[in-house]
């Protein structure tokens, strides 16, 4: 099994540390700055690799993704069976479909545990190969037009941003360019520049234990 990772949430844990990309001139010192800013996190996501990149993890877990839900359904249908015939059930069948979900509510627990933390390799591991790429497509843009800084909005709180100076779709169009991916196995429309990427699937949530209502002995 992989080496455990911390478990992943729903939404992207930090994948980078705040980035700050510098231009090869910085101009003089009367001169003003030239200052660009990328959202480094989604203009990788919508490049033609990222993209195709993205849709390879979710063909990848899906079917793991679908026996979470299996494994959750039955769980919830234990939940209802023990709530709503606790008055017709006896102790020993109520004992029994007790520990019976206490079981597979902990094997759902490892699996989903199991799956986060796969998908969190898989995906950290994709998005620092691509992002390497997008680095140098960001540097060599810097340099070749006088940037002497370009900041990274997926990372670093900015209130606003200048069109002239939201580079996105630009980047994207470069590394598009100079990593071409076949236009038939690349997913989705053109490039958009505001959405990160997402986990390569989500994992169903853990249904909370329920006891069964204490009914008279017989």
């Amino acid at each position: 099994m992989k080496k455990r990772v911390v478990t992943i949430s729903l939404g992207l844990s930090l994948l980078f540390a705040p980035l700050l990309l510098w231009g090869q001139g910085l101009g003089s010192a009367t001169a003003p700055l030239k200052v660009g800013v990328v959202n480094f996190q989604g203009a990788i996501a919508n490049t033609g690799e990222g993209r195709k990149a993205i849709a390879d993890l979710q063909r990848k877990y899906q079917p793991r993704q679908q026996e979470l839900q299996r494994q959750q359904q039955e769980i919830q249908n234990l939940q209802d069976q023990l709530q709503k015939q606790a008055a017709t059930l006896s102790d020993d069948e109520q004992r029994r479909l007790s520990r019976e979900l206490e079981d597979k509510q902990k094997v759902f627990k490892r699996a989903t545990e199991d799956f986060n933390a796969d998908v969190a390799v898989d995906r950290d591991d994709m998005f620092q190969r691509l992002s390497q790429k997008m680095v140098r497509v960001i540097n060599e843009y810097a340099s070749q037009n006088g940037y002497a800084l370009v900041m990274d909005s997926s990372q670093t709180p900015i209130a606003f941003v200048a069109r002239e100076v939201e580079l996105s779709e630009e980047l994207i169009k470069r590394y598009d360019a100079a990593n071409p991916v076949d236009a038939a196995t690349t997913p989705g429309a053109g490039p958009t520049t505001t959405p990160a990427a997402r986990p390569a699937a989500t994992p169903p949530k853990p249904a909370a234990p329920s006891k069964p209502a204490d009914t008279p002995k017989r």
